[in-house]
């Protein structure tokens, strides 16, 4: 028996979905970027970056007093066009008012990355990065680029909620509110079983040569899309064939359409395993000074906090988070409701999208 539509969606046309991983707009995206110059950059795990740059893209102005400042960074193989869903007049991260910076991640393609670095630290011999090296590169270009000194806000999805929090904790007098969306603190062990069939599939192409390939391993690609698509979205989306809504007319046209076409477009397998390193291994309670322990770290945040999981998430269930954040002394749980998964912060869902946005402009305004 299938569960019944929890409500119902406004649908989005097909050409709107695939223009998010189109060539055009992903070569629009490309130029319209900044690059912020770290130097040598020494990473927790031992290694040095030499020469690293951190990709980043601005909305809006600094005011005068450079207190009108929000970061917003991205997710797994996200870039800066990726979040620009959530930025617009009128909505809480609205241009006019704030100053938004969007940092790429280390990894993601823009910034220094597997892809674009050159030899000895190239392809599979790119350095493990963490969560930390990420918000300590963001914090660079906050105070050394801008002379920022607060963030009204820190925000993200997924990976970027993990940076979110890692902001929160990093650097504690600095950061106002948190606003982190299905996403956590520290990464599950379930979450990471998931991670390791992903890695899995992107070396299982015999072109991928150990990371060593000169042509893209698409069959490695296509078959990552495959054991994501099972995770990304709940089983009531796919009880309820949700993926017509988005314009697709079977099941295989939407693992085809869809989740193919997301990897595909322009996404480097040794990038998303550096990316993949990172999500596996996060984990607010390393931060230096917290003995590993994630809930230390936790009740250190100052910011004011809404964390918002998704009811159906199954990286980061509601559960997980309603855990983070009893050790948070100024948060609310607050759960997105619906079928949509862990891809209710994607910006897929206008249902979804104004939950969030509605979440945004409580924050800032509190």
């Amino acid at each position: 028996m299938l569960m019944p539509l929890l409500r119902n969606c406004i649908p989005k046309p097909i050409s709107k979905i695939r223009a998010r991983f189109s060539t055009a707009s992903s070569i629009a995206g490309r130029k319209s970027y900044k690059l912020f110059s770290l130097g040598d950059f020494s990473l927790c795990e031992g290694a040095t970056l030499r020469d690293a740059k951190l990709a980043y893209k601005t909305y809006g102005s600094l005011n005068a007093q450079g207190d009108n400042a929000i970061v917003y960074p991205t997710w797994f193989s996200g870039r800066h066009w990726d979040n620009e869903w959530l930025i617009g007049s009128g909505m809480g991260l609205d241009p006019s008012k704030y100053f938004i910076i969007v940092p790429n991640m280390l990894g993601n393609g823009l910034s220094t990355s597997p892809s674009n670095s050159a030899p000895p630290y190239d392809k599979a011999r790119f350095p493990n990065v963490r969560v930390q090296d990420n918000v300590r590169a963001q914090h660079k270009l906050v105070t050394e680029e801008f002379g920022i000194q607060t963030l009204k806000l820190v925000l993200g999805w997924s990976m970027g909620a993990g940076q979110t929090f890692q902001w929160a904790v990093s650097y504690p007098k600095m950061v106002e509110r948190i606003l982190p969306f299905c996403g956590s603190a520290r990464t599950s062990p379930h979450n990471q079983v998931f991670l390791e069939g992903v890695k899995a599939a992107l070396a299982s192409d015999d072109a991928f040569q150990s990371g060593w390939y000169n042509q893209l391993p698409t069959k490695g690609l296509r078959a990552a899309a495959r054991v994501y698509a099972g995770w990304g979205f709940s089983q009531a989306f796919y009880w309820n064939e949700t993926w017509r809504e988005l314009g697709f007319s079977s099941l295989e046209d939407f693992l085809v359409g869809y989740w193919e076409g997301f990897f595909l477009d322009d996404r480097d397998p040794n990038n998303l395993l550096a990316m993949l390193w990172t999500w596996k291994n996060g984990n607010v309670g390393l931060t230096p000074g917290f003995d590993g322990s994630l809930e230390r770290a936790l009740a250190s945040i100052q910011a004011k906090a809404i964390v918002m999981p998704a009811e159906k998430d199954l990286y980061f269930p509601p559960e997980d988070e309603e855990y983070e954040t009893s050790f948070m002394p100024n948060a609310k749980l607050r759960i997105i409701p619906g079928v949509w998964g862990h891809l209710a912060g994607s910006g897929l869902n206008p249902v979804d999208a104004k939950f969030i946005d509605d979440a945004v402009k409580e924050l800032l305004n509190s």
